[in-house]
Formats: C-alpha cells, structure tokens, sequence
C-alpha cells in the first residue's frame, strides 16, 4: 500500500500539529477504515511474527482521536 493511499490523521491536516508537512510520528486511515501508525520502533516486547510494535507521542493519537471525530 502506497502512502498516498491512506488518508493522513496528524500533522499535515490543518489541525496544526508538531510535523506540519514532516516525516514523524503520524497516524493514518486506511481505505478500508483500519488504522496505520507511523512512529519510533518500539522493543517493549517481543511480538508475534509479522507484527511491529512502534511508539508515539499521546498528544499525536490525541490529534488522531479529534481528526477522527471520536
């Protein structure tokens, strides 16, 4: 899945977060509705084969939160 298919939560959606236009933390919408989570790799434990854990700052999923609405 190509980043321009998801549709951008944080950051660059007017809602003037910390990134603006930048490449960090940053949470997404699929088409579909699931959620993607762009943010540092996480090594809080060991998780199962092909999954990932990553971390971001709460006030980035607290702007995903508002974007979303909820």
């Amino acid at each position: 899945m190509a980043r321009e298919e998801l549709q951008r939560l944080t950051g660059d959606n007017g809602n003037g977060g910390p990134c603006g236009q930048g490449d960090c933390p940053n949470v997404y919408r699929t088409s579909s509705g699931s959620i993607v989570v762009q943010g540092d790799v996480s090594d809080a434990f060991t998780p199962p084969p092909g999954e990932g854990l990553v971390e971001i700052p709460e006030a980035v999923l607290r702007e995903a939160i508002h974007a979303l609405g909820w």
